[in-house]
C-alpha cells in the first residue's frame, strides 16, 4: 500500500474529518468549530445525515452482539473505527464474553489519544494509529499480533468507512477486502457498509463537498451494487445487503424510514 500522504501525528482542528464529524452527529463532544461547521452545510443538501449516523452507529452494535452471541467470535479487527463513544466494539462484545479481544484502526490522531485513554486499564483492547489500507502494517503490529489470533476466525468491521477512500486497483475497498480476507481463517465475517446513493447530483454533491472539506481525505458515495461486489465469494448472511436500519432491527424506532437522498447500505459476509 502506499498512499499519498503520510499519516500525521497533529491535530489539525481547522481542516473536518470524518471521525470528528460522526462524533459531531452522535452527539459526542470530541469535535471543533470546522466540523460542525461542515456538518451544517452538509445539512443543507442532505438533512438525514444526523438520523442515519445514529442508525448506522446501533447497526454497528447489534451486528457486534450477533456476531459474539449467534457465531461465537471473540475477535474484532475494527478498520476506520472513529472517535470512542458510547456502546463500543469492544463494550459490546467483552459484555458477552470478557475475554474477547479488540483491535481499534485509525488514521486520525484525536482518536489514537482519545481512544488510548479510554482503554489504558482493558489489556483486551489496543487501538493502532495507521491507515486502513495498510494491511501489512495493521497484520504485523505488535498489538494486532498480540490480541489477533489468525488462525481462527475474526470478524473485520468496516463500518461506513469506504466512501472515505477512492477507488483505486491496489488500494480502493475492494482491493482492501481483498487483502484483509487473505489474512483471515474461514469462517470468518466482514461487516461492510457505506453511503450510497441512487440520485447522482447526490452522489457528486456529496462526494465533492467532503472532498474538499477535509482536503482530499474522503473517496466518494456509491451505489448499492457497488457494495455488493465487494461481497463477491462470501456467503451473505440474513437478512441480506439491505439499508441498516433495517438489519435484523430490535425496536421499531429503527426502521422508520429514512430519507432517500442517501443511506448506510450493507451487512455481513462469511468468508469460506
Amino acid at each position: 500500500m502506499n498512499t499519498d500522504r503520510p499519516l500525521s501525528k497533529k491535530i489539525d482542528a481547522t481542516v473536518p474529518t470524518a471521525a470528528r464529524m460522526y462524533d459531531h452527529y452522535l452527539g459526542g463532544k470530541d469535535n471543533y468549530a470546522a466540523d460542525r461547521s461542515a456538518c451544517e452545510e452538509l445539512d443543507k443538501v442532505v438533512p438525514s445525515t444526523r438520523r442515519l449516523a445514529l442508525n448506522n452507529r446501533r447497526f454497528l452494535q447489534r451486528v457486534v452482539r450477533t456476531l459474539a452471541t449467534d457465531y461465537g467470535i471473540r475477535q474484532f479487527l475494527d478498520h476506520g473505527s472513529g472517535l470512542p463513544t458510547q456502546d463500543n466494539v469492544h463494550q459490546v462484545a467483552q459484555a458477552i464474553d470478557p475475554d474477547t479481544r479488540v483491535v481499534y484502526v485509525d488514521n486520525d490522531p484525536m482518536v489514537l489519544v482519545h481512544g488510548r485513554a479510554l482503554l489504558d486499564q482493558n489489556d483486551r483492547t489496543a487501538v493502532i494509529h495507521a491507515d486502513m489500507r495498510n494491511t501489512e502494517e495493521i497484520f504485523s503490529h505488535p498489538d494486532t499480533r498480540r490480541l489477533i489470533d489468525s488462525s481462527q476466525p475474526v470478524a473485520a468491521l468496516f463500518n461506513s468507512v469506504f466512501h472515505c477512500i477512492p477507488d483505486s486497483d491496489t488500494d480502493g475497498p475492494q482491493a482492501v477486502v481483498r487483502r484483509v480476507a487473505e489474512r483471515l481463517a474461514p469462517g470468518s465475517f466482514m461487516v461492510i457498509c457505506q453511503l450510497v446513493s441512487e440520485d447522482a447530483k447526490v452522489r457528486e454533491f456529496v462526494t465533492d463537498f467532503m472532498d474538499q472539506a477535509t482536503q482530499g481525505h474522503w473517496g466518494r458515495v456509491r451505489q448499492e451494487k457497488d457494495v455488493a461486489a465487494l461481497f463477491d465469494g462470501m456467503e451473505i448472511l440474513s437478512p441480506g445487503l439491505v439499508e441498516v436500519s433495517t438489519w435484523r432491527a430490535d425496536n421499531e424506532v429503527q426502521t422508520r424510514q429514512l430519507s432517500q437522498e442517501w443511506i448506510e447500505f450493507g451487512g455481513l459476509g462469511r468468508l469460506p
